[in-house]
């Protein structure tokens, strides 16, 4: 009986190829499962991300005010207390019928002194509470600036894990994608995880 040499290689290839296909379609899906649960992650932090945003440039916004009234009531203030000395050299060599116009003068003065310092003190723990609001909104942007290039680099890798079905290449995404979807939940959910102390784990 003569055997087709060729004819048994094909037939031996035949399961291998099923095989390979069928771990290629199962690799596709999940590549394709991946990116799209990491989009739909990646929307939800864009959207808090931009709200963030917002309200970093409100505490600008609001900072920048307060220090200008701060800067405002100090100008007063000093003003205030030239005036003061001004009067209070002057009574001392004013007439005697003047001095009760100069004492009334000088307790308005330094009523006033008094208030624009009070009210200075009070701006500028404002302006200081806007400084801390921006630096903790700035804490969180971080973290979600962080998730976006992680999984970005994720999506990548994915990309090329469907061109090439390289499983190893599925494997090495989850690594950017499990550090882009932990630092997008510190940044949801306020975690105390920032990228200074995240790149400091990994060095």
């Amino acid at each position: 009986m003569d055997i087709d040499v060729m004819e048994t290689v094909e037939n031996a290839k035949e399961p291998n190829d099923e095989t390979r296909d069928r771990t290629n379609a199962w690799l596709n899906t999940w590549v394709a499962l991946t990116v799209a649960i990491l989009a739909t992650f990646m929307a939800v932090c864009k959207i808090k991300d931009d709200n963030i945003c917002q309200a970093m440039q409100q505490a600008q916004a609001d900072k920048i005010d307060h220090w200008g009234f701060y800067q405002a009531r100090n100008m007063r203030e000093e003003v205030a207390k030239s005036t003061l000395v001004q009067l209070t050299l002057q009574e001392a060599n004013g007439p005697a019928l003047q001095q009760p116009a100069y004492a009334t003068a000088i307790a308005k003065y330094s009523a006033l002194v008094q208030d624009e310092d009070a009210k200075k003190k009070q701006v500028m723990a404002q302006a200081q509470e806007d400084e801390n609001t921006y630096n903790a909104l700035n804490f969180r942007d971080d973290q979600f600036d962080l998730s976006d290039a992680m999984l970005a680099i994720a999506i990548s890798l994915l990309a090329l894990t469907a061109l090439t079905h390289k499983r190893w290449l599925y494997g090495l995404a989850l690594v950017p994608t499990a550090l882009g979807v932990l630092m997008g939940l510190a940044g949801l959910f306020g975690w105390p995880l920032h990228p200074d102390a995240f790149v400091r784990m990994l060095s």
